[in-house]
Parts: C-alpha cells; sequence; structure tokens
C-alpha cells in the first residue's frame, strides 16, 4: 500500500448536497488508516492562499444531514496559471500534504490532473446537481436536486390547477437537461424540453391545446435552462407567449435557480457520497491517482481522469484537435460506445415522457 502522511480534501466549483457526506466519509477513512486529515476552504483558491485547518472525527460530526460544503467553494482562475500552481506546490510542501481528494465537477477534475502532474497525487470525486459528468450515471446532489425539484413543482401544480393555468418551470442544468427530464417525468409534466432533444413546438403546443379541450385545467410544462432561443427571445418566455397565444391558455413563467442546490442530501445522496470518499481513500492508499470515481452498473470504480475529460467532450461535441492523442483505439471506442449508450437512454425516456404524459 502507498504510504501517505497527511492528505487535503477540497471542494470547487458548484455546491451539491452531499459534498459533506463524502468530506466525513473520507476524513474518517483516512484517519483510521493512520492518516491525517487536512481541509483546504474555498476550493483550489483556499489552497493557494494556505487556508487549510486540520479534520478529526469530531469536526465531521453531524454534517453528514448538512446540505452545501463546510469547506466551503470557489472558481479559481489563478490556479489555471504558473504562478498559481506554483504557490499551491509550495503551501502542500509546506502543510506536508502528500496527496489531495478534490470533490466537484469537469473543472475540479482538470486541478486534481494539474496537481498530480507537478508531483501530488490527486483523486476526483463528482458532486454535482447536474449530472452531467459523461463518465458516471450519477454525481453527488443529482438526486437531492430532483427531490427539491419535484417538490416545489408538486406546490406550483395547486396554483396552476386552482386556476386553469399553465405553468412553465425553468430548472437549472448547465447544458444538461437531465435534471429537467426527470422532474418532468416524475411530475407528469405535459411537455419538456431539454438540450439533448429537438423540441417541437408545434406538437407541444397542439397537446396543450387538446388536454384543456377534454377539459384538463392545471398544467406543468419543464424546460431546461440555456436552451437555445426562439427568434431572438429566450426559449422559457418565448414558449410561454406561443402557448398562450395559440392555445389560449393562461401561461406564466416560474424559474427554480440556485435553490435546488441546497436542503438536506437524500439517503441515497448521502450513500453515494459516503462510498465515493471511502474508495476515493481506497484508491490512493492502493497507489492510484489521476482518477475520478464513478458510478455505473451500481458499481463504484476508479475511471481515469485524463479519459473522463476527454470523453465529456466528446458527448458535449467539445472535442479539439490532439484531445484523444495517447488513447489506444479501444479506449475511443469505448468513448464512442459511452456516448450513445447515454444518448440512446435519454431519447428512451423523452419518448416514454411523451406517451405517459397527457
Amino acid at each position: 500500500m502507498a504510504k501517505f502522511r497527511k492528505i487535503g480534501i477540497l471542494t470547487s466549483g458548484g455546491d451539491a448536497p452531499g459534498m459533506n457526506a463524502a468530506i466525513r466519509a473520507i476524513t474518517r477513512k483516512a484517519l483510521d488508516e493512520g492518516v491525517e486529515v487536512m481541509g483546504i476552504l474555498g476550493g483550489y483558491s483556499g489552497l493557494i492562499k494556505d487556508r487549510i485547518i486540520p479534520l478529526t472525527p469530531r469536526s465531521v460530526s453531524n454534517i453528514i444531514e448538512r446540505g452545501g460544503t463546510m469547506l466551503y467553494s470557489d472558481r479559481c482562475a489563478e490556479f489555471k496559471t504558473e504562478a498559481g500552481m506554483a504557490k499551491a506546490l509550495r503551501v502542500c510542501h509546506e502543510q506536508s500534504i502528500d496527496a489531495i481528494i478534490a470533490i466537484g465537477g469537469d473543472g475540479t477534475f482538470r486541478g486534481a490532473t494539474d496537481l498530480t502532474n507537478h508531483g501530488i497525487p490527486s483523486i476526483g470525486i463528482p458532486g454535482t446537481i447536474d449530472n452531467d459528468i459523461t463518465a458516471t450515471e450519477l454525481t453527488i446532489g443529482f438526486d437531492t436536486a430532483l427531490n427539491t425539484c419535484l417538490r416545489m413543482i408538486d406546490d406550483l401544480r395547486d396554483t396552476a390547477e386552482s386556476h386553469a393555468r399553465c405553468i412553465i418551470t425553468e430548472i437549472m442544468g448547465n447544458g444538461c437537461g437531465l435534471l429537467a427530464l426527470y422532474t418532468g417525468i416524475a411530475a407528469g409534466a405535459i411537455s419538456i424540453a431539454i438540450p439533448e432533444i429537438p423540441f417541437d413546438l408545434d406538437y407541444a403546443c397542439q397537446k396543450i391545446a387538446n388536454a384543456r379541450a377534454v377539459g384538463k385545467r392545471g398544467m406543468i410544462a419543464i424546460c431546461s435552462e440555456k436552451l437555445p432561443e426562439l427568434d431572438g427571445v429566450p426559449f422559457t418566455d418565448s414558449y410561454a407567449a406561443e402557448i398562450q397565444q395559440r392555445t389560449d391558455v393562461c401561461t406564466r413563467i416560474n424559474r427554480l435557480g440556485h435553490i435546488i442546490r441546497g436542503g438536506n442530501p437524500t439517503l441515497r445522496d448521502r450513500m453515494t457520497a459516503s462510498q465515493m470518499g471511502v474508495e476515493a481513500v481506497n484508491s490512493l492508499l492502493e497507489g492510484r491517482s489521476n482518477v475520478v470515481m464513478c458510478v455505473n452498473e451500481s458499481r463504484i470504480s476508479a475511471v481515469d481522469i485524463n479519459f473522463a475529460l476527454a470523453l465529456d467532450r466528446m458527448y458535449k461535441g467539445k472535442l479539439k484537435d490532439g484531445d484523444l492523442e495517447g488513447f489506444t483505439s479501444y479506449q475511443i471506442a469505448q468513448m464512442k460506445a459511452r456516448c450513445e449508450f447515454r444518448r440512446a437512454k435519454i431519447a428512451r425516456l423523452y419518448q416514454m415522457s411523451y406517451d405517459i404524459c397527457m
């Protein structure tokens, strides 16, 4: 087993319910293995500024049920520079930090790779409500965000029914439609608009008109954020205007916004975070680094961060020349298969939503 005297934990990017559960699991597992643990406050920015505290079994008590992150979070442009990296490395050496576990999204993983390349073994844990990391089927925070969305939409339905309105609810996702898609299906939405599937405006409006014609009063329509504008108007606003004009159904807009990042994590997020935290420590002690902990087919495994980042760019259509250099033809085929699997899954769920939401 690899020998580590002291490891650091940081959370970076958008906060997600369950991050505290991961911090707790990492801390207690590492201490149980005889490794000291340091909490880095404010992500990579905190590493550069030496904002570091020791973590003990007691300091991580009673945080498993709390949303947000006790280590706080930040986005740090300075860390991407050579000068910023030099400061971070100096702090690691001064604090005797041998390795780092970083919890966050793809930007967090790029930072972990940079640290590994500069001699500080690092491991990533996916914490983001958007579930937009292609290498894993599940990220910490996604399940809680879904339940928060669903709870609020259930409340909105009361008003929609009372006033015979269609309420369009816009949901975060950072360019990924899974939050909107899952929530829409579970909430019984009459239409769902997500970036991954072309939206049929005519069909959606006709469906709403038909539902009203047979006596349906309240309706919920779901839109993911950052959809392409319609005739120069933000998608959600344009869609609301089209429904009002074409169907004469009174239509209102509700944007859930950042509230869905907060709240106590669900059992599933607490379990996922705890398991990923323990496996991250195990991976370090077994000599692995520059990997991200992923959930696929209900099992947690370590995936090379470079593979995960390239896969993510492939899925999102952001590959640049040279991004696939160094990967074998088999690995590239794996990436393509993974992309196709994810697209096919979303397509099936989207079709199902139209089959059952009337």
